[in-house]
């Protein structure tokens, strides 16, 4: 059996803020009707966090719940529990209409801390990030990459990806947090 490898081996660059591969994470794409009963307590008790409302994200330790869509969720767990949560999802799901896949190895996971991380991820995405706040998630591109990030912290924000793309987003990540780069919008 081939050894488990997150995409780029937790590379860091260290600039104006952090950028950080944050290794290997269990991610499950989920749709279904999110106002269903069932599905609440199917999605909230597999990872233990409340349903995230409208552009939401609820996140604790590996567990969480980010709102995609409106019939979707991003269901966040550790890497390896993520086919027992599949499992535990269809007991608790019978005869409920729903799709659960496990995307984690199609994903890259990024974090951005620092005082500037804000700044590093306005460079890159169309939102303003003056009114973003803890708990917030966008679905958006950063530069030319579909994405996902929100922020997990005061100065801290998650950034998924395809990991087909994770060198480039890497590289502009690191490229919008080089010494010097400051806009000095935020901070």
């Amino acid at each position: 059996m081939s050894e488990l490898r997150s995409a780029l081996a937790g590379a860091v660059f260290d600039g104006i803020a952090k950028v950080q591969e944050a290794g290997l994470c269990g991610m499950i794409a989920f749709r279904g009707d999110l106002s269903a009963t069932k599905v609440k307590n199917a999605v909230t008790g597999v990872t233990g966090v409340d349903m995230p409302g409208q552009r939401g994200c609820n996140v604790g330790g590996d567990n969480g719940l980010a709102w995609m869509s409106p019939d979707e969720l991003l269901i966040m767990v550790e890497h390896d529990k993520a086919e027992l949560v599949l499992e535990t999802l269809a007991k608790g799901l019978k005869n409920q209409h729903y799709m659960a896949e496990n995307v984690s190895d199609a994903r890259a996971v990024f974090t951005v801390t620092g005082k500037h991380a804000a700044e590093v991820i306005a460079k890159l995405a169309p939102v303003d990030m003056s009114t973003f706040s803890v708990g917030e998630i966008r679905r958006t591109r950063l530069a030319q990459v579909p994405a996902a990030f929100w922020m997990h912290g005061e100065n801290a924000y998650t950034v998924v990806c395809f990991r087909s793309a994770a060198d480039y987003m890497f590289g502009i990540l690191s490229m919008a947090a080089q010494e010097g780069s400051e806009v000095g919008v935020f901070g």
